[in-house]
């Protein structure tokens, strides 16, 4: 019989995820360094695993680093490097048409190149093109939310709570069963965009406008073979599982074929893209090192929670749809959508073991698939309420502010935009489909 989890051992997961919420609003110098990161992380995590491990829980932190933690780094950081090799540039006319397709185009390439990847590619094209107009912050602030979040709701590729689903059983193509949701608030803010950028175009000046209509330059596109290695990763991710494989049923370890798979196609880019194209993308491995160092602690303090969850999921009061994907969502807005995944997951998990009689319909990963669903949707869609809800999103804003955009600081961010677009936009999305 395994020990019982005491309540305090949620203690280091939840200052972990505080550290991360509220460090870069009121000591921003200080977690500037991934050097500091990573020794909160280990700070929270290494004692953590030392109590795991001298309670006789080590097996659960062996397969969080393992099985979770290295598959997840992996693979985003293949993604980054990949991507990171792509550059696309042009300077066309900054009409709300354009900048509607351009949205459009990034809502559509985030399922399958990551939130992360779809944002780095198309950031610089967007300001690139809008160089001419006064107004645009509202395009930067739709960009976030479509292309850095709403976006990527369609495959494990495109925000990490959904690979880590897909690494707990979910299929690669029943993420494809999003395409509603995803459908509905992608189109409902591109409307909204398309009315506004509208507004905004016509108080443009008019000698700025005729300047941008004279003014452009073609589509540039360079380092186009690593759009053959971002196949690859997508062909690993969606084939290379037990569905096709059957063998890799017989041990967890064959799970690393996949991961082999994602180190060499990011090899091959690294060897075969130009410096200069990674050169003109600004591309650094800081990002990526950020979440490497971050993400350890993580899985980490997360270890001794999740197990809490699984025991005492039934007596927290959250057994409906709607509280799973408002509950889910309200933490992804604060905290790091990945671990709030996993942890409703668990939830989830401890739910439906002691309440064999609530499961009804498709299950999925163990639990029932509207459930899944609802994590799942709410975790990605509602990183999008504040930038610190997923990690491209401070990551666009910081881009944009070096072009002289003058964005609006964290909670205007809320007040002036998620919370009176992008909100109403998800309650209807749970009323219509949760």
């Amino acid at each position: 019989m395994e020990t019982q989890i005491p309540i305090f051992m949620a203690a280091p997961f939840i200052l972990m995820l505080a550290c991360i919420a509220v460090l870069p609003l009121f000591a921003e110098h200080f977690w500037e360094s991934n050097k500091n990161k990573l020794i909160v992380a280990l700070v929270l995590g290494i004692p953590t695993s030392i109590w795991m491990l001298a309670n006789g829980l080590g097996e659960h932190v062996y397969d969080s680093v393992l099985f979770d933690y290295i598959p997840f780094i992996i693979l985003l950081g293949g993604l980054y490097v990949i991507t990171g090799g792509i550059f696309i540039d042009a300077d066309f006319e900054a009409s709300p048409r354009n900048n509607t397709i351009i949205l459009i185009i990034g809502a559509v390439l985030a399922s399958f190149m990551g939130t992360t990847g779809a944002a780095m590619l198309l950031i610089r094209l967007l300001l690139h093109t809008n160089k001419q107009r006064k107004h645009k912050v509202h395009t930067v602030l739709f960009f976030i939310g479509i292309v850095a979040n709403c976006g990527g709701l369609l495959t494990p590729l495109g925000d990490p709570p959904l690979f880590m689903m897909y690494l707990r059983g979910a299929d690669f193509f029943w993420f494809f069963n999003f395409w509603q949701p995803w459908l509905f608030v992608n189109a409902v803010l591109l409307i909204c965009y398309n009315i506004m950028d509208r507004y905004w175009y016509k108080r443009e000046d008019k000698e700025e406008k005729a300047a941008d209509k004279t003014e452009l330059q073609p589509l540039k596109v360079t380092g186009t073979l690593n759009f053959v290695w971002l196949l690859l990763v997508i062909a690993a991710v969606a084939f290379i599982n037990p569905k096709y494989l059957p063998f890799m049923n017989e041990n967890p370890f064959f799970g690393f074929l996949r991961d082999a798979v994602i180190i060499i196609a990011t090899a091959l880019s690294l060897i075969t893209t130009k410096k200069s194209v990674r050169q003109e993308n600004n591309f650094s491995w800081s990002p990526i090192m950020e979440v490497a160092y971050l993400f350890i602690g993580i899985f980490l303090t997360m270890v001794p929670v999740l197990l809490l969850l699984k025991t005492n999921a039934g007596s927290l009061g959250i057994d409906t749809t709607t509280a799973f994907y408002y509950c889910a969502g309200a933490l992804s807005s604060f905290l790091d959508n990945t671990p709030t995944a996993v942890t409703f997951y668990s939830l989830a998990q401890g739910l439906f073991a002691g309440n064999p009689e609530l499961i009804n319909g498709e299950i999925v990963a163990g639990i029932p698939s509207i459930f899944m669903e609802a994590i799942c949707v709410a975790a990605v869609t509602f990183g999008s309420l504040t930038y610190i809800g997923n990690g491209p999103n401070f990551m666009v804003k910081s881009i944009a502010e070096q072009e002289g955009i003058k964005m609006p600081q964290f909670f205007q961010y809320m007040i002036k935009f998620s919370l009176i677009i992008i909100l109403p936009t998800l309650i209807l999305c749970n009323l219509i489909f949760f």
